[in-house]
């Protein structure tokens, strides 16, 4: 592997973590030296450029007793390794990719590894090896000429694939938003986003099963700039970020039939909105959001990087609020856990003020000096409430993120398997980093027994419910 040329020292040179860079392509180089390392300009979905390193090569798959292999291109962000590479396929004009569970139409690879990403406990060699494995059980290219499906039947011309080459992923911005479910929730949230001044274009589709209803008529009588009334799903069609507060009516007594009562409406919703729009970022709202955000990433398909929840995101900021303005801590600090119990709150390694381009955000151990202010902080919050209007501002904030790419932290909730100790498939809100292509969450850290213990408690509160739903 070359990473001499001056093209490349100068490339890597911007890297902010050189040295530990340097020595995982070598580690890389050692495990799989055919991989070949080369620099281009890679383009982000908001329009912006940036000289990158990037891994190409053909990654060898077992299948059937049978060896092939797969073209890849890895992409390694300026702070890599400690933020997971972009991860492409490279299929060649006869070929055509297979969306999949862990591959999108665009030829997007998101694994477990992506969404847990944490540096040195996982890297690019482990990734590879993950990678294989998924590709094993799954093959993520088939034959254009034939429209053979047939792993056995596309692979003589991959194995003597050129390594040049590759994918184009030059996105091109598109600020396409929808909002699903109307009532003040579904309004306040259409208001906020509009307010923050990057979509290009907002669907406001109200759902006849959904008791949030109303809104919709008022806007059509009075036309706002960009907004398009529908109650046809087909409408949200290539939205980069689908956000659903839709609530179903319940005439159940229990809490298990009320929620059961949502699942049902989102079963007739959440595929179709998938299908309409493969590579956008879902963002659920409705009640209990854990709960309904772990049931639409089961039923959309998507990957758990583009199905996150609204969680703790607004009590997260009114604690930044707090901590900042009351008590002069001028330091990021999020809630995590079940949002209907068990609240956890952590503050950040870095100041408000840093740069989260430049740092690598983390959460910061709890001390006690750190926690007797979260507590004084949290109390601070108390009975403000979760009114219609705040939870839009907080779903405006996050969809904010997202369109812009500004890979800001947020306390959603996301995927909680494997993070801290949690075994079970459960959602609760953790910090995660958010940006255009999905979340991230941040590495795990040393909680107190005390809050250990809130969090297990909350797991086996979600997981047993999920397992009496009917989904």
């Amino acid at each position: 592997m070359d990473i001499n040329s001056e093209k490349k020292q100068r490339i890597l040179s911007r890297y902010k973590f050189h040295d530990v860079a340097i020595e995982e392509l070598e580690k890389i180089h050692r495990v799989y030296p055919d991989m070949q390392l080369s620099n281009g300009t890679y383009t982000f979905t908001d329009g912006t450029q940036k000289d990158l390193l990037k891994l190409i090569g053909n990654l060898p798959v077992t299948y059937d007793g049978q060896s092939y292999n797969f073209p890849i291109l890895l992409w390694l962000l300026d702070s890599f390794p400690f933020t997971p590479p972009i991860c492409l396929l490279r299929p060649t004009p006869a070929m055509v990719i297979r969306e999949g569970r862990h591959v999108d139409a665009r030829g997007r690879i998101y694994l477990p590894m992506l969404h847990n990403w944490d540096h040195p406990k996982t890297n690019v060699v482990a990734l590879l090896k993950e990678m294989s494995t998924k590709f094993q059980q799954e093959a993520p290219l088939s034959s254009k000429a034939s429209g053979d499906e047939d792993p056995h039947k596309l692979l003589a011309s991959i194995s003597s694939l050129q390594k040049e080459g590759g994918v184009r992923h030059h996105d091109q911005p598109h600020h396409k938003v929808s909002v699903i479910g109307g009532g003040d929730l579904g309004m306040a949230t259409v208001m906020s986003i509009l307010a923050k001044g990057m979509v290009d274009k907002l669907v406001f589709i109200d759902v006849a099963e959904s008791s949030t209803k109303g809104g919709s008529g008022d806007l059509e009588i009075f036309r706002l700039p960009k907004v398009e009334v529908s109650k046809d799903l087909s409408a949200s069609a290539g939205s980069a970020v689908v956000v659903v507060t839709a609530n179903a009516w319940s005439n159940e007594q229990s809490y298990e039939g009320v929620v059961q009562t949502n699942v049902d409406m989102y079963r007739g919703i959440i595929p179709t909105l998938a299908r309409h729009s493969p590579h956008a970022v879902m963002l659920i709202a409705s009640h209990p959001v854990d709960i309904m955000t772990h049931v639409a990433w089961r039923q959309s398909g998507l990957p758990p990087t583009h199905v996150i929840g609204a969680g703790y995101n607004l009590d997260s900021e009114r604690l930044c609020q707090a901590l900042d303005i009351n008590l002069n801590v001028h330091k990021q600090a999020w809630i995590l856990g079940e949002q209907t119990g068990g609240k956890v709150a952590v503050m950040s390694n870095v100041g408000t003020s840093s740069s989260q381009a430049s740092q690598r955000v983390q959460i910061a151990p709890s001390s006690s000096a750190s926690k007797p202010l979260l507590e004084r902080a949290l109390d601070m919050t108390k009975n403000r409430g979760q009114r219609s209007w705040s939870v839009g501002l907080s779903l405006a904030d996050i969809t904010h993120t997202v369109l812009t790419g500004r890979h800001k932290v947020h306390s959603i909730s996301t995927l909680a398997q494997g993070w801290g100790g949690v075994v079970s498939e459960v959602f609760l809100s953790l910090p995660c980093l958010l940006g255009a292509n999905g979340s991230m969450r941040l590495a795990e850290t040393t909680l107190g027994q005390e809050d250990r213990s809130a969090l297990e408690t909350s797991v086996t509160s979600l997981s047993d419910l999920m397992t009496k739903l009917r989904l």
